[in-house]
């Protein structure tokens, strides 16, 4: 199982008078994530370094910001990914304090302000989705809502072809095979299912 953060979270790191603030966050994407990413550029204007580790999506990116080649993107996104995270940015921001710390150091000093951070992040599971497009009889509309209503599915698209109306559902790909034997049930077997009509409709 992976997880994201319920909120984003920051700590403070300092190393040898160097200062390492850390910010871990939810993002959705890559985008978002270089939304995050620009606003502690803003944040933090005269730091020498802003260092980011994303996962996202089918996404990952890292980016050592000047400092030496895999000392800083490297090993916050190694912590990203032994915590497991996903849909998460997380950005270092570094002030210099005059001693250099060795790649060695670096290395330690970019993981260890993330690992700090998220000591205090609440984590949530990432639930993978899918979705369900059937074709139904109009009178079956009703029923079908209610039942996905009472089962927490969404209905994301409704259409009209001929004299059916497609649905589009998007629920958990966990519940994908329990939701299509309720539904086959509950529409007498006259559901049909658009991955099983092969070239499907458009």
């Amino acid at each position: 199982m992976t997880f994201t953060l319920a909120e984003a979270v920051e700590a403070e790191l300092e190393i040898k008078k160097s200062r390492f603030i850390a910010h871990v966050a939810p993002v959705a994407s890559r985008q978002a994530a270089m939304v995050l990413l620009s606003q502690l550029r803003d944040r933090y204007p005269d730091a020498g370094h802003h260092c980011w580790a994303m996962l996202a999506g089918n996404e990952a990116g890292a980016n050592d910001d000047g400092e030496p080649s895999g000392t800083a993107g490297k090993p916050m996104l190694n912590v990203l990914q032994h915590k497991a995270l996903q849909d998460v940015c997380a950005v270092v921001v570094r002030y210099f304090g005059g001693v250099k710390l060795g790649a060695g150091g670096l290395t330690r000093a970019y993981g260890q302000a993330v690992s700090l951070a998220l000591q205090q992040a609440r984590l949530v599971p990432v639930v993978a989705m899918a979705r369900l497009s059937l074709l139904i009889e109009p009178a079956l509309e009703h029923r079908v809502r209610h039942w996905c209503a009472q089962a927490g599915v969404v209905v994301v698209g409704a259409e009209s072809y001929d004299q059916l109306r497609r649905l589009d559902l998007d629920l958990p790909q966990a519940q994908c095979a329990a939701a299509r034997a309720e539904l086959d049930n509950l529409t007498q077997g006259r559901a049909r299912w658009l991955d099983e009509l092969g070239t499907g409709i458009t």
